[in-house]
């Protein structure tokens, strides 16, 4: 019986063992659906700050990191609950990084996060509305809101002379909010929105959206959808009736497909998306190429802070425990402390094991402000000779 008993402690011992040796991190994004094209460098974003965790062997105690993708789709609440409630329950991750779209951050927040206690770090869901959820500490996101990027679209487009526009928007969360956003943001600048109207994804004919923008007319038209799905299409019916030739761009819509499918035709056409000119921002443009990630894709920034800023917040807490490391998040993100940048999270756990301060900046100059939200700054990019090229940044 002694020997029984020694040896079951023994194999509970080396099962403990076992299981604290590996941590798991969702990557929930939309890898099917309208931003399919945007979500396989964000994805690889993220997996590229765990590689560089599990590199430095200083993770809690050694602890290794395994990367569990999961497809939200963007576009089904339903589909995405479901992926988010089996990274929960079935793969036991200790983290999400995503989801990518704001309606379905909405849903699996609601639904799943808030629930189970699990937080989520999404890298590109922008809607304002998701600032009014009591999220009970456990939702963050890298981008900034919309709320935000009108303000910034809107004078972009007055600084450019076009003093009248129509929007075309995905008639979703995210599409009302930046159509709101923009449209309020560039009336109080003295601007003109003609109309504003939505269109729904996977339709195969915009001729009666199109035709109603362009009877409204403006100086260009803003397509506020997404490049793989409806706002393509809207373009698409645009240029073939020549009812716009001049495009504006919100983030949505900057992903690979837009340039392969309308290149000089777009020539001209202009917009923003999140970025900075940061020192961080120019040494991942270095790592993501030397790993074969494209390094000018939207979110990418995003989504390696993301996944980093989790992994931070852990080694601060000393546990993977969501309700344990919650709270150090934006400990981590703001300062005071020494600034990490991609490349240095090594250093960063090193740190914070030692009981020291980080100010995480990232390559998207991340900055925390009220419930988690990102400060935010967007590069200002237009369409050159069928490719897209930085302006500036605001």
């Amino acid at each position: 019986m002694k020997k029984y008993l020694i040896a079951t402690v023994s194999c509970l011992v080396l099962a403990t063992a076992a299981h604290a040796d590996e941590i798991k991190i969702g990557i929930e994004m939309g890898f099917s659906g309208p931003i399919e094209s945007l979500t396989p460098p964000m994805a690889q974003a993220a997996e590229l700050a765990i590689k560089e965790v599990n590199d430095s062997g200083l993770f809690l105690g050694g602890t290794k990191v395994v990367a569990v993708r999961g497809d939200e789709t963007c576009i089904d609440a339903s589909a995405a609950t479901a992926t988010g409630e089996r990274l929960v329950t079935s793969d036991k991750v200790s983290g999400i990084v995503g989801p990518t779209c704001s309606g379905a951050a909405s849903a699996v927040l609601t639904n799943v996060a808030i629930p189970n206690g699990m937080v989520l770090i999404s890298p590109s869901a922008t809607s304002p509305g998701l600032s009014t959820i009591d999220s009970k500490g456990l939702f963050f996101r890298t981008a900034p809101s919309d709320a935000r990027e009108g303000e910034v679209l809107a004078q972009i487009m007055m600084d450019r002379g076009v003093k009248t526009a129509a929007i075309s928007y995905t008639n979703n969360d995210y599409g009302k909010g930046i159509a709101s956003s923009i449209q309020a943001a560039f009336e109080k600048l003295g601007g003109k929105i003609t109309l504003s109207a939505p269109h729904e994804d996977g339709k195969g004919d915009y001729s009666a959206e199109v035709g109603a923008l362009s009877s409204a007319g403006g100086d260009a038209l803003v397509v506020a959808g997404y490049a793989d799905q409806g706002g393509s299409g809207v373009v698409q019916t645009a240029l073939d009736t020549g009812a716009f030739s001049k495009f504006v761009f919100p983030n949505g819509m900057w992903g690979e497909s837009l340039l392969k499918k309308f290149g000089k035709q777009i020539d001209g056409s202009f917009g923003d998306l999140p970025g900075s000119d940061s020192p961080g921002a120019a040494k991942l443009v270095e790592m993501t190429k030397a790993a074969g990630i494209n390094s000018t894709a939207t979110f990418v920034p995003e989504t390696y802070d993301a996944a980093a800023i989790m992994l931070l917040a852990m080694q601060a807490a000393g546990s993977a425990k969501p309700a344990d490391y919650k709270g150090k998040i934006m400990d981590v993100v703001n300062a005071p402390g020494e600034k990490i940048y991609p490349g240095d999270l090594a250093k960063a756990l090193k740190i914070l094991k030692d009981g020291g301060d980080i100010d995480y900046v990232g390559g998207s100059a991340v900055e925390f402000i009220g419930k988690g939200e990102s400060a935010g700054s967007y590069r200002e990019v237009q369409i050159e000779g069928g490719e897209m090229k930085t302006v500036k940044f605001h």
